[in-house]
């Protein structure tokens, strides 16, 4: 291919090789789509070929939307949810209960739970649960951080919101031993969302249910 563009006229051969950097930079971005959760190869694709199709104004802001939340969004220094500030909206807002902390595994888990408005105190979360056979022990999961605050007094309830798995069961337990002897109420999300599912997908009324049925470990 090399000698046959190498032979063609040179506007034919700046024409071919314009093309070739073209679907070259096109696999790159699609490359780049593949990685996200839940994106095939064909989604990847048609992604990268919309961005090519829009406006330029609207790539970039796509672009700058994503610089501007590596850049400026960063996990809250008390409970890890996702914040613009030392401390995120929740953690600020006076109006929480501070006697309860609500234990989940991932930022996405807790706003689909505080979006269904059932729940008024705080949050904490784990950045992940235990895993042996993943390698993932107690200290690569924010559980010091969760005792620390139960330590420090005030708190009342720790209600442990794992996903229902082995692993999020692992967990659960894990921090019953590690908090109860501080004196302080444990209690399990209840099972009104199905094993095996994700948190995050579960509905208003499901989620509401399931806090109010908790039940202490």
């Amino acid at each position: 291919m090399d000698f046959q563009i190498h032979n063609q006229h040179p506007t034919i051969k700046n024409v071919i090789m314009s093309v070739q950097q073209r679907q070259g930079l096109l696999s790159k971005l699609a490359k780049e789509f593949v990685r996200l959760p839940g994106i095939g190869q064909k989604t990847s694709q048609r992604l990268a070929f919309h961005i090519m199709k829009v406006d330029k104004e609207e790539a970039l802001r796509l672009a700058d939307a994503i610089r501007d939340v590596k850049e400026f969004v960063v996990f809250c220094e008390q409970c890890r949810n996702i914040a613009e500030s030392e401390l995120c909206d929740i953690c600020q807002d006076p109006e929480r209960d501070r006697t309860k902390i609500l234990v989940v595994e991932e930022p996405s888990t807790l706003h689909a739970i505080d979006q269904s408005r059932g729940y008024k105190g705080l949050y904490h979360v784990l950045m992940g649960s235990l895993s042996p056979l993943d390698g993932v022990g107690p200290s690569d999961i924010r559980a010091q951080e969760l005792e620390a605050r139960v330590r420090d007094g005030g708190v009342q309830e720790v209600i442990v919101a794992t996903n229902p798995t082995i692993e999020g069961e692992a967990t659960a337990i894990y921090l019953t031993k590690l908090l109860k002897p501080y004196g302080v109420k444990v209690s399990r999300i209840a099972y009104g969302i199905p094993v095996g599912m994700d948190i995050e997908y579960a509905d208003d009324v499901t989620l509401t249910k399931s806090i109010e049925g908790r039940r202490e470990l």
